[in-house]
């Protein structure tokens, strides 16, 4: 079993700008996370209890030289935190909430930002020419159980744009307000250029947990435009039931932590997404004479087929192939100039790297490794040959062997 926010471990990655080094923390969504007692099988559940339990989470900026802290951002303010309580997502997608009563039940829990959780799981994307950072937060804590913190939960499950000099709010984009389902903000974003009647537009590009890619207008923030959904969506934003609900995609994804890759030639977007159906239950225990009252909700793999979704997505966000996988992707994709797409993913012998032709999606080769090829591949070039590397170290989360190797290629 694994258990959040008793520590609070720094964000995966950190990056160094101007002369600071900027990394936020992780683990303040409180939760459990249950293993499997099949060490080749995913995890066994993801639970949230009501309470007052976690901690706001934040990200800051250290001087490189003397490690004193320039600013902090912090992902869950003390003031305003409840936001306008919505009740459909900024792009108007209809949550299930009780918006009257969590206005009646906001009085009794004034004090919940202090608790408040958004997590930042990856490494920021920088704007160096306009001084911009962007960086995706998690979920509310607790995670799924709402009984203790009424309202939207800003800026938790959102894409944030800071000024990489002060931290100071530029904008924000909250995917889902008040969230239930563990929807975090977790793949990183990414920044490139959209071609809009006849006008070049910097853009910030999300793949989120959802199952859509979200493409935004880097200065404002406005919604430029969703994807069509790349994954099987069912009962999104559904209320847990005691009899339970089935909702794909759940907290695992959609897109998790993979990194999605651009095509800035072709003007394509490559995502990497799971398929895994899962079901939504909610469980209370009245008080007794010696127990207090619990109450706990619960998101538990179903048992039926699961799969993996290698998608390209065109500028309007159409997409333009799949490629279905035996097993969920979880890791990353990169796409070089040379029209190829590079994903790994794992498998029952332990896992494959894979390339794609990024224009048609057709499998082109691909390699054996012994343990789950689950990281982000990276290239680079030395003395005039170009190389790709990928770290084949699994992942126990999904069932995947694990490993420690480095697989490096050369390419042609």
């Amino acid at each position: 079993m694994h258990e959040s926010p008793s520590k609070l471990p720094p964000s995966k990655t950190s990056t160094v700008y101007r002369g600071k080094v900027i990394v936020g923390i992780t683990g303040v969504g409180y939760g459990l996370h249950l293993d499997n007692p099949r060490s080749d099988a995913p995890l066994g559940a993801v639970v949230g209890v009501a309470g007052r339990y976690g901690r706001p989470g934040f990200l800051a900026a250290f001087d490189a030289e003397t490690g004193k802290r320039v600013w902090q951002f912090d992902t869950v303010p003390a003031q305003g935190w409840e936001g306008e309580f919505r009740s459909t997502t900024p792009d108007g997608e209809k949550l299930q909430r009780d918006i009257k009563g969590e206005k009646a039940a906001f009085p009794n829990y004034a004090d919940a930002w202090q608790f408040g959780g958004g997590s930042a799981w990856t490494t920021p994307a920088i704007d160096n020419e306009r001084g911009l950072l962007f960086f995706g937060t998690g979920n509310p804590s607790p995670q799924m159980d709402d009984v203790s913190r009424p309202g939207d939960n800003l800026y938790t499950v959102s894409l944030v744009a800071l000024d990489a000099a002060t931290g100071k709010l530029r904008w924000h984009y909250q995917q889902v307000p008040h969230d239930l389902w563990g929807y975090d903000v977790a793949s990183p974003p990414m920044l490139f250029d959209l071609a809009i009647g006849g006008r070049k537009i910097p853009a910030v590009g999300q793949a989120a947990k959802t199952g859509w890619f979200f493409v935004h207008d880097r200065l404002s923030g406005n919604l430029l435009h969703k994807s069509e959904p790349f994954v099987p969506q069912q009962n999104l934003f559904m209320r847990p039931t005691t009899g339970g609900v089935r909702i794909h995609p759940g907290a695992v994804g959609g897109v998790n932590w993979s990194p999605a890759a651009y095509d800035p030639k072709a003007q394509r977007a490559f995502v990497a997404a799971l398929h895994m159906p899962m079901r939504y239950t909610v469980h209370k225990a009245p008080a007794s004479a010696d127990k207090p009252a619990l109450r706990y909700s619960a998101f538990e793999p179903t048992d039926e087929p699961r799969w993996g979704l290698l998608s390209a997505i065109d500028q309007r966000g159409k997409i333009v192939w799949q490629h279905k996988t035996v097993q969920p992707l979880i890791g990353g994709v990169l796409a070089t100039a040379g029209g190829l797409i590079f994903t790994g993913e794992g498998d029952g012998r332990g896992g494959r790297f894979d390339a794609f032709d990024a224009a048609s999606g057709k499998l082109l080769w691909h390699y054996q490794a012994e343990a789950g090829v689950n990281a982000p591949p990276i290239t680079y070039e030395v003395d005039g040959v170009q190389y790709v590397a990928v770290a084949a170290g699994g992942n126990s989360l999904f069932g995947y062997k694990q490993g420690d190797s480095l697989l490096v290629f050369a390419l042609p």
